[in-house]
């Protein structure tokens, strides 16, 4: 998301003319768009985005059993 963020800024600031980035040449400007793209490609390729996405979800698991052990008054797990 890094990538694409930079890449808007310089894509803008190449069309406005504005400072260095100006004089730059366009395959710099729009290298960013290609590094994402290629980022994504791998994430999904590799089950990188897959398992960020399971790591989520337990951690989520986990807060809400925790949570309602609480709420019951049992001990947690975070404070045995």
């Amino acid at each position: 998301m890094y990538l694409l963020g930079l890449g808007l800024v310089l894509l803008l600031l190449k069309w406005a003319g504005w400072g260095s980035v100006a004089g730059w040449p366009w395959w710099v400007v729009l290298a960013p768009f290609v590094l994402a793209i290629l980022w994504w490609a791998w994430a999904d390729a590799s089950g990188y985005t897959k398992r960020k996405a399971m790591e989520r979800d337990a951690a989520r698991k986990a807060a809400r059993i925790d949570r309602q052990r609480d709420a019951l008054g049992l001990h947690s797990r975070k404070r045995r």
